[in-house]
């Protein structure tokens, strides 16, 4: 298995070049790009009507255990974050 060289730099002038070069060069991290504004409102509008779309779907019943099923989910979080 070969060695593994050092990843030091031997030469105290290719050391101080390279520091220069990076701080004289512009910043090469990765720049998010802009969001779309029309795909926003696209999707926006889809989140607008997905939930009332769906409630309207639903059974009385239906929508009866969801709801019970999230209080009971919210309740349980709260009775644990107090025993702490």
């Amino acid at each position: 298995m070969p060695k593994r060289t050092s990843k030091k730099e031997s030469d105290i002038n290719i050391l101080a070049s390279r520091i220069v070069e990076e701080a004289t060069t512009e910043s090469t991290k990765e720049v998010k790009p802009e969001k779309n504004p029309a795909a926003i409102a696209l999707g926006r509008l889809g989140g607008k009507k997905g939930g009332p779309a769906r409630a309207k779907a639903l059974t009385k019943e239906q929508r009866k255990r969801i709801a019970r099923k999230a209080a009971q989910a919210r309740w349980a979080a709260k009775i644990d974050m107090g025993s702490k």
